[in-house]
């Protein structure tokens, strides 16, 4: 019986498996692996062989043993094996792992910018090798990241706090955040007096205007409304003119990500979700890009659209420069695979975020827009006071906001009005205002700020945002982000003792060196060797520095609410706060704004533990708790026993076989962990039904974890992610798996 012969083809996402499996025949099997199948070990000591070369050495992260087994399995019994992941380095990395991992013999490299039944034929007919030179970057990043990362977060663990982590590009975002926070609190604010006139046409218009100059002193400002209020009014000058506006390029990564946040206040990392999936489900082109290049075949696409939809006259060929200048000219920028289709998307989030792409490509090869801008000037008979104005326009000729409407924005259309016409003033008044210091970043600010200083790259802007945020070294406040106090600690500490390393002109040329690493033009082992020899001598010359918890005195006024004595601010976990100058020999401690703070209050139990210190009752992130005062010496916690019996569900610990499980309360929400806590750490996700797997392992015996609340369409799972028990998919496979067998 012969078996017929099929060619195997590798993507990251099941999502895009599915899409790309619909234009393949039955001769193509289309496997995902699910983003990432190998990673450099947690421990950083056995994860790179600096001396042997920077080598790094991977792992299999977990959860990936067993698609790296499928797709072997598929692979031996393939004709030919396609590793179609995404067009750049990290999709390139993610090949050549899949290849290594699999010990896959000649595999062919595709790649395509659009998921459409054409490109991905034009990609499969023009196979290639994997890319080692880009490989080779992305391999450079990751394991430069890991050194800068580990080596510079242990030093801040002992010269700051424990758990605080620097990153190679974060903490350069976080420096420009924390720059730009010190200007607000330097800034002086001055006042001002703001002018307001509101007046009546002859032909009975009501104008709003303002007073073209701002007086400092209030009495200018007086005078003004004076003088104003006791005379004629009339219309000064009238300026008209006609100006044209051009449309912007189509959307790179950046402005997209920059697009979506103002528009729409979605977070870089959301657009780019949503980006994500209208990619896979061929919607749009790829979306990690930095160049507006339009294909030839889609600039005629979207001409022929424009053309059809509003007129001939309103379609102009264009080409725009790319900025990057490291930008691959061969990608595209992001825009739609059919210009035909201006409302898709499966939810309201995608379908704002495409129109969005097919408005921006559309109008960007269209005419100009033609607006008449109109500016009048108004002051009293004798122009005694300073002119006051208004500025309008309206538009002549849409051109291309035709296809984009929503980039007008606010524009107010004045009536007609003549030199010398009488105008009748309804109200003139003043308000006493204060200058304004900068403004804090928004998302698509930081962006567009490490884009101009060439931080990062576009795969990178996202990510950055949501780890120092993640970090708690951020938070959004409003539509801005805010510095918190570890934030600002953490950056201090970087800018005083390490201000080359996280500096706009180093991190750019290393960017520069990873891109001429892709392009061939560098040496891996060289630009690492370059970097790390004269890093670890300043890290290790930085290791004879104090540790850093003096912040610096706390105001006079505050003193020591235990001895009277003069306070210092410290860090804590969740920000600053007071303690006094003698500590630990003093334990007084206040608030950063100066309330008297609750310390340790003694039970007069005896540690049953440590038997060398009492129990005392502190102050967690979670409440009260009591616990051994001589911590960190002795670890011990009493527990709750109440809240245990409250929070009691009756089922074992299958792991100790003395506890049971009680409910209990994270920082990442509800879990479910033994009584036995903190000598059994046994916890799961959710609520155990009591029942125990019993699927078969390997050997034959029995899973033995314990099954949890699941879903509607899945009512019930095991805890253990790697059983098939935890995922109906997984399940009904191994069960195909086992009857073939």
């Amino acid at each position: 019986m012969t078996v017929k012969q099929y060619k195997l083809l590798i993507v990251e996402s099941p999502s895009k498996a599915k899409t790309i499996g619909k234009y393949l025949g039955d001769d193509y099997i289309v496997k995902a692996s699910v983003g990432h199948v190998r990673d450099l070990p947690k421990s950083n000591k056995q994860a790179i062989d600096i001396p042997g070369g920077f080598i790094p050495h991977y792992e299999i992260s977990k959860g990936k043993a067993e698609v790296l087994s499928e797709i072997d399995s598929l692979a031996k019994k393939a004709s030919e094996v396609l590793l179609a992941t995404d067009p750049d380095r990290e999709g390139e990395a993610i090949a050549w792992h899949i290849a290594e991992a699999c010990k896959l013999k000649n595999p062919k490299r595709v790649t395509y910018h659009e998921i459409t039944k054409t490109a991905i034929e034009e990609a499969i007919a023009h196979p290639r090798k994997i890319d080692q030179n880009l490989r080779k970057a992305q391999e450079a990043r990751r394991v430069l990241d890991r050194l800068v990362g580990y080596d510079l977060s242990g030093l801040i663990w002992k010269k700051v706090r424990y758990g605080l982590s620097a990153g190679r590009v974060q903490s350069p975002a976080l420096r420009i955040i924390m720059e730009r926070e010190r200007e607000i609190r330097a800034f002086i604010p001055e006042a001002y007096w703001s002018l307001t006139a509101k007046v009546k046409t002859e032909k009975g218009f009501e104008l709003e205007l303002s007073c073209t100059e701002e007086p400092r002193d209030e009495k200018i400002g007086k005078d003004i409304l004076k003088i104003g209020r006791s005379n004629q009014w009339i219309v000064r000058e009238v300026k008209e003119s006609e100006v044209g506006r051009a449309p912007k390029a189509p959307f790179i990564t950046s402005t997209l990500q920059q697009a979506g946040s103002s528009r729409f206040g979605f977070a870089p990392s959301r657009t780019m979700g949503i980006a994500q999936k209208l990619y896979e489900k061929g919607f749009i082109t790829y979306m990690r890009t930095d160049s507006t290049t339009l294909s030839a075949d889609a600039q005629k696409a979207v001409i022929a659209e424009a053309t059809k939809r509003y007129g001939a006259s309103s379609a102009e060929a264009r080409v725009y420069k790319t900025k990057s200048k490291n930008a691959q000219e061969a990608h595209e920028a992001i825009r739609p695979t059919d210009m035909s289709k201006d409302n898709l998307g499966i939810n309201p989030e995608e379908k704002k975020l495409y129109k969005l792409i097919w408005a921006r490509t559309m109008a960007s090869q269209m005419v100009d827009a033609k607006l008449a801008r109109t500016t009048i000037l108004a002051n009293v008979r004798d122009f005694s006071i300073p002119n006051f104005s208004v500025t309008g326009s309206r538009v002549i000729m849409p051109g291309w906001l035709s296809a984009d409407p929503d980039s007008r924005g606010e524009d107010v259309e004045l009536p007609k009005v003549a030199e010398g016409e009488s105008l009748i003033l309804l109200s003139l008044n003043d308000e006493a205002k204060f200058t304004e210091p900068p403004s804090r970043y928004s998302e698509a600010g930081l962006v567009k700020e490490l884009e101009k200083r060439d931080i990062g790259r576009p795969s990178t802007y996202a990510s950055i945002i949501k780890t120092i945020c993640d970090r708690g070294y951020v938070i959004k406040d409003g539509k801005t982000l805010k510095p918190t106090d570890t934030g600002d600690v953490v950056s201090s500490f970087l800018e005083e003792h390490f201000a080359n390393y996280i500096s706009d002109t180093f991190t750019a040329e290393m960017e520069n060196k990873l891109d001429d690493i892709a392009n061939g033009e560098r040496e891996y082992v060289k630009v690492l060797k370059e970097f790390y020899v004269p890093f670890t001598k300043d890290l290790k010359a930085k290791d004879e520095i104090e540790k850093q918890t003096n912040m610096g005195d706390a105001d006079p006024k505050h003193k020591c609410p235990k001895c009277n004595g003069p306070m210092i601010i410290k860090l804590a976990r969740n920000g600053k706060f007071l303690s006094c100058k003698k500590y630990p020999d003093c334990e007084g401690a206040r608030t950063i704004d100066g309330e008297e703070l609750e310390g340790p209050r003694d039970t007069g139990e005896l540690c049953p533990k440590c038997e060398k210190a009492n129990l005392v009752e502190r102050d967690g992130r979670f409440g009260r708790f009591i616990a051994c005062g001589s911590y960190p010496k002795c670890k011990f916690i009493k527990k709750d026993e109440t809240a245990a019996l409250l929070n009691h569900t009756g089922v074992g610990c299958p792991v100790c076989k003395k506890g049971f499980m009680t409910e209990r309360k994270g920082r990442f929400g509800i879990f479910y962990s033994c009584t036995g806590y903190p000598d059994c750490k046994y916890a799961i996700k959710a609520k155990p039904t009591g029942k125990i797997c019993q699927y078969p392992k390997v050997d034959g015996t029995p899973c033995g974890s314990l099954m949890m609340d699941g879903t509607k369409t899945i009512p019930e799972r095991c805890s253990d992610k790697t059983c098939p028990n935890h995922n109906p998919h997984k399940l009904e496979k191994a069960r195909i798996d086992a009857k073939g067998k």
